[in-house]
């Protein structure tokens, strides 16, 4: 064939390629031009089913394999999966990434990447960058370590050129997926860090890796390539000062799919829920990442975490229906599911795969945005989602207050239908629907449907284990020290209703200052480290306190609430704060009244 002919053939091919596309074939990553991901998936990721940082449950092959059969039988009610992730401490800490731990991995992974093959999920795993997390160097990567043998310099010595080999061995053995974590971009060999600026050695760092990264990307133009801890952000908090003190390189969006912005924390936002208080720091997080410009199809909240143990505040599947409707609206492209899948029903497992299809259909052919204030400045906010056929507000009010948001329009071309409808809410206060707004109750969150999502069968019903309080009003309550970490007030007791206590910790220059009293095993119980205490005829209340558990990722607050059947109106009633914080701190308190 002449090379006129193969011009003249390849441009019919062209002419014919949508409709053989759309009749004929199936979809090809490789057709399109996108240099990373190009389409959302869905991704399990067995952390929080183990946990070898904060608990002592060790990653297992029996554990992985018994995930991969829940993921099988997930799927036949609806749910979607198309990767696999095994999390941190895989490998023989000796091995260089070159083989897995033993005895917990006797015959290695062939039988979970064959496995996960035969069923169509990509297999992936995770790595440490450059730091030496459960791991020790190997000859090849010594002479790129620093001073305190923690890491190793990515733009000199042997350990670059070797870790990128080890990645492509594994994906010779049918490795898609890379997760990378716990990057330091400072870390240098002694003479480096002695005659080169801390600017210049992150900068050399960065290009190193990124240049190897792409060039591995063009070889394998099939991976996925996630960004762990490391690549910037702040994550500890979200009261800190924006913009980020680690800024993020955009650079980064070069090679990587996505960028992680947090492992699920506790809001510095108080909540009477302690899982809503987790719901508002991703959210938080992924709104300061689009502020910094990231894209929000290239975020991934790591926010949907379900599981037995401590990385998670042992949380099993509680509040998980707002939870996954939340990173799925947030409108990442990598839609992760954590922990133990043993725990969902066939029935959880229907209502699951309605959300996701719901909300992959948003992403890939729709339109997410997000709207309203910021969430750790306990503004109301939501995300909006639309197509040609209606639209879906996910709406969330982090405030102690019944306050209505405003669901803007999410485009110019938008139509918006004079039918909406809650079509998800949390339990208790019944949001209320006027046009284009919606009231919500305190720390409450919905989902409102428009045009043909308002219809009954987009209905995806009513989250029962956060209840949200009818009414709720403050009670004008001085609080006064008593020494150190400690507060107190008197109050008269109101009829007929139940009280929310809350106390908030501070620094002396006025910040809001968690306490972190550690993880599992040996963390302290913040239940200890806060105090609330309510006295009434010299007798001690009971108080129910949602955040009284150990909490790795430390805490600034504490919330209750007094039932109405333990309260005597009319009489005084004594309230305590306490603080165990060792450094100076200030305490503030509010009281409020609320029905159910």
């Amino acid at each position: 064939m002449s090379n006129l002919s193969r011009i003249a053939f390849a441009g019919i091919a062209l002419l014919i390629a949508p409709r053989m596309c759309f009749g004929q074939t199936v979809y090809s990553r490789s057709a399109l031009a996108s240099p990373t991901m190009a389409d959302p998936i869905s991704v399990y990721d067995n952390w929080s089913v183990y946990d070898e940082l904060s608990d002592n449950v060790p990653l297992t092959e029996k554990l992985s394999i018994a995930e991969l059969d829940n993921m099988l039988r997930l799927r036949k009610s609806g749910v979607r999966f198309d990767y696999y992730a095994m999390d941190a401490f895989w490998f023989d800490p000796d091995s260089g990434y070159r083989a897995w731990k033993k005895p917990n991995w006797p015959e290695g992974p062939d039988n979970w990447i064959k496995r996960c093959q035969e069923n169509n999920i990509r297999p992936g795993l995770w790595f440490s960058t450059n730091t030496l997390v459960h791991l020790n160097a190997v000859p090849q990567w010594r002479d790129s370590l620093n001073k305190q043998g923690t890491a190793m310099s990515m733009f000199e010595g042997g350990f670059l050129p070797d870790f990128m080999n080890t990645l492509q061995y594994w994906y010779d053995r049918g490795i898609r997926m890379y997760l990378f974590d716990f990057a330091d971009l400072a870390a240098a060999t002694p003479k480096s860090e002695a005659t080169l600026s801390k600017e210049e050695i992150v900068r050399r760092n960065s290009t190193a890796f990124r240049e190897a990264l792409l060039a591995f990307r063009r070889k394998n133009p099939d991976i996925i390539l996630e960004a762990f801890n490391g690549f910037g952000g702040d994550m500890d908090t979200t009261y800190y000062p924006f913009p980020f003190k680690q800024q993020i390189d955009l650079r980064w969006l070069e090679v990587f799919d996505s960028l992680y912005c947090g492992d699920p924390r506790p809001s510095d936002v108080p909540t009477s829920n302690f899982w809503r208080s987790l719901d508002i720091y991703s959210d938080h997080q992924m709104r300061r990442y689009e502020q910094s410009g990231v894209p929000l199809e290239r975020i991934d909240t790591t926010s949907f975490m379900p599981g037995k143990t401590s990385t998670i505040y042992r949380r099993a599947f509680q509040e998980w229906k707002g939870s996954l409707i939340l990173m799925m609206a947030r409108g990442g492209w990598i839609n992760t599911t954590y922990g133990n899948l043993e725990m969902l029903s066939s029935a959880d497992a229907a209502w699951f795969g309605r959300v996701q299809s719901l909300f992959l259909k948003f992403q890939s052919e729709g339109r997410i945005k997000s709207f309203g204030g910021i969430p750790g400045e306990v503004e109301p906010y939501g995300f909006g989602a639309l197509d040609p056929t209606g639209s879906v507000y996910v709406v969330a009010n982090p405030t102690e207050s019944i306050t209505a948001i405003e669901m803007p329009m999410l485009s110019q071309t938008q139509e918006r239908s004079s039918r909406g409808r809650v079509i998800f809410r949390d339990a208790g206060f019944v949001p209320q629907l006027n046009q284009s707004s919606v009231t919500l109750g305190p720390g409450q969150m919905a989902m409102v449907g428009f045009g043909k999502y308002a219809e009954a069968s987009f209905d995806l019903g009513t989250q029962q284990d956060v209840v949200i309080p009818n009414t709720i009003r403050q009670l004008p309550t001085e609080f006064h020290s008593i020494g150190k970490g400690l507060i107190r007030a008197t109050i008269e007791t109101p009829p007929a209703t139940d009280l929310r206590l809350v106390m908030q910790q501070f620094s002396p220059d006025g910040s809001l200052r968690r306490t972190w009293a550690g993880g599992d095993p040996g963390g302290v119980n913040m239940g200890k480290v806060f105090l609330l205490k309510a006295e009434q005829d010299g007798k001690e209340l009971p108080i129910h306190q949602d955040y009284d558990r150990v909490v790795w990722a430390g805490l600034s607050w504490a919330e209750g609430e007094i039932k109405r059947s333990d309260l005597h109106p009319g009489k005084p009633l004594v309230l305590t704060f306490q603080s165990t914080e060792k450094d100076p701190v200030a305490l503030k308190g509010q009281v409020y009244s609320v029905t159910y």
